[in-house]
């Protein structure tokens, strides 16, 4: 009676796993490319700049900013930005 109960439930975890993959590929070709014009309902994306001094990217609207010569300058830190103004 075990070894029948065993077997059971290897049949099952076998035939769900088959089944999953089976499912992620039906999706998987049925998705639109990323660039199509169905999009997610998420967050839309934000374009990271490079800070001025060591280049790490940050969010422009969480960033340390500054305007120079006409133009807004990111920064990652208030060290970055003093070496940046600093003559």
């Amino acid at each position: 009676m075990l070894r029948l109960l065993l077997l059971f439930i290897l049949f099952w975890v076998i035939a769900r796993v088959f089944w999953r993959f089976i499912d992620g590929v039906v999706r998987g070709v049925s998705t639109p490319p990323a660039g199509s014009a169905r999009r997610s309902s998420g967050p839309s994306p934000v374009k990271m700049q490079p800070c001025a001094v060591c280049g790490t990217y940050v969010v422009p609207g969480k960033s340390i900013s500054t305007v120079s010569h006409g133009a807004t300058v990111h920064f990652c830190s208030e060290k970055c930005r003093r070496e940046y103004v600093a003559p």
